[in-house]
C-alpha cells in the first residue's frame, strides 16, 4: 500500500475538538498528540491538492447521548461552545469542508457519514480512497472508517493520528477495521 496522498484521495479529520482533548468535557487520554501528526497530513494534502474534510460533534443541549438523557456520555461539544471548537493548534485550511454531526434530537451520529451527505460529496469530487485520523479511535473514527468501507471507499487509518477512549477499545476497533478491509499506516 502506498502511503502517498494522490488525486482521488481525501483526508478526513474526525472530531479533533477541544472537548475531546485534555481539559475538555470528555477528554481522550493524550488526544492532543494527534494534532501535530494530523498537521503534517494536512500540509501534505494541501501540497497535493487533496481535499480535507473535518467532522465535528455539534450537540444540542440535552442531547440523547448525554448521561442525563440515559446516554453513555457526559455533556460535550455543545453547539457554539468553546469545547465544540476544533483544537486551536489544528491547522485546518480555509478550504476545509466541515461535516457537522450529532445534531439530531432522536439519535446519536458517531460516523461522519451518518445522514450528513458526506458519501455523496466525496463521489461528486471523484474520491476513491479516504485517509482517516482523529478522535476517538474506538468511537467516531471507527464508525466513520466502517461507514466509509460500507459506502465503497478504500479506507486507510492513519495509525499514529488517532487515540482510543480505552486501550481495550482501541484494540477491538483496530481488529474490527482490519476485518472490514481497512488498511492502516505503519
Amino acid at each position: 500500500m502506498s502511503e502517498e496522498l494522490k488525486q482521488g484521495d481525501a483526508l478526513i479529520v474526525v472530531d479533533v475538538q477541544k472537548d475531546f482533548c485534555p481539559g475538555g468535557a470528555l477528554p481522550v487520554e493524550k488526544g492532543e498528540t494527534v494534532v501535530p501528526v494530523l498537521n503534517r497530513w494536512i500540509a501534505k494534502a494541501i501540497q497535493k491538492g487533496v481535499p480535507i474534510f473535518a467532522s465535528r460533534d455539534w450537540h444540542p443541549v440535552g442531547h440523547i447521548s448525554f448521561n442525563a438523557s440515559d446516554g453513555p456520555w457526559p455533556p460535550h461539544c455543545l453547539q457554539d461552545s468553546d469545547g465544540a471548537s476544533f483544537h486551536p493548534d489544528l491547522h485546518l485550511p480555509d478550504s476545509v469542508v466541515k461535516v457537522t454531526k450529532g445534531v439530531r434530537f432522536d439519535q446519536d451520529q458517531n460516523s461522519a457519514f451518518d445522514q450528513t451527505g458526506l458519501a455523496f460529496r466525496l463521489r461528486q469530487e471523484g474520491i476513491h480512497r479516504l485517509w482517516i485520523g482523529g478522535l476517538a479511535e474506538d468511537v467516531c473514527v471507527l464508525a466513520t472508517a466502517l461507514d466509509g468501507r460500507k459506502e465503497g471507499f478504500e479506507v486507510v487509518l492513519i495509525s499514529d493520528a488517532t487515540k482510543p477512549v480505552t486501550s481495550e477499545g482501541g484494540e477491538k476497533a483496530r481488529r474490527e477495521m482490519r476485518e472490514a478491509g481497512i488498511q492502516s499506516t505503519s
